[in-house]
């Protein structure tokens, strides 16, 4: 997939369409406010929950949404596969990590992760209140289906029926099953290792690190998942940056997983 992340100094900042993917879980109105208080020149922004999730569905707490869906958001505000579109949050954060995967699924092949986030970027660009408009694009998509492990996929591993690895991006306390403070069952997908997301923080960045690099190797197929969706993009991204080329993002993940099959608790390390 290539280099995922950059930094300030490797963008050209006057030749990319910039996507703020700034959201506080906690505060779900704070990140528009703050796109709204100021943003990289020309970007737009993608909610979470109004844009990159289907809230509607019920396969998770932030499920992925339709093709369709994904098509009017990016269509709407005139992407097009010619762009070099770099995606941007607060730093160290999932939120980017969400919007570059679904764009990388819908098949752009030029999108980036602006490592440090705003703090970095601010650093580059003079932040505006002023909001773009843009044409409609028309986009002939080339979804990357490859990308993307539904719930029956997963099953299938779990039931040793397909050989990969399940890397569980939670907390180890939540993927024991010792404490869970947002789903209704406490635990794991059954046969998933465990690689807390926090690993990969540093300095307000998001790096590989030799803890990663040996719980999986390059040429196995790993599927990644978290609690919804969210913080296992940061995972994917960042293996991603690594060279590995065989992963899989379980975008329903636990909250989805556990509308249908069973949890184990304990360690599989």
């Amino acid at each position: 997939m290539g280099k995922v992340f950059k930094t300030v100094e490797e963008i050209q900042v006057d030749q990319v369409r910039f996507v703020d993917a700034r959201f506080d879980l906690q505060d779900k109105a704070a990140g528009k406010q703050a796109f709204e208080n100021g943003h990289a020149p020309g970007a737009v922004y993608f909610d979470l929950e109004q844009d990159l999730s289907d809230m509607a569905s019920g396969n998770g707490r932030h499920p992925m949404p339709s093709k369709e869906q994904m098509a009017s958001l990016f269509e709407g505000y005139g992407l097009t596969y010619d762009d070099t579109i770099v995606v941007y949050d607060q730093g160290a954060a999932p939120f980017a990590p969400r919007a570059w995967w679904m764009l990388k699924y819908a098949g752009f092949p030029n999108v980036y992760i602006v490592n440090g986030g705003v703090a970095a970027l601010e650093k580059a660009v003079d932040f505006t209140s002023e909001v773009t408009s843009y044409a409609l694009s028309t986009v002939y998509f080339d979804w990357q289906d490859q990308l993307y492990a539904p719930r029956e996929a997963v099953k299938a591993i779990v039931d040793g029926k397909v050989v990969a690895t399940l890397l569980d991006a939670r907390a180890a306390a939540r993927y024991r099953g010792e404490v869970e403070p947002l789903d209704k069952v406490a635990g794991h997908i059954p046969s998933a290792k465990n690689f807390d997301w926090e690993q990969l923080k540093e300095d307000g960045m998001l790096h590989a690190n030799d803890a990663l690099r040996s719980k999986v190797e390059k040429n196995e197929r790993v599927v990644v998942y978290c609690g919804s969706g969210v913080t296992a993009s940061p995972l994917y991204a960042v293996l991603a940056d690594e060279g590995y080329d065989n992963i899989q993002l379980y975008v329903g993940s636990f909250s989805d997983w556990i509308t249908q099959y069973d949890v184990e608790t304990g360690t599989n390390e």
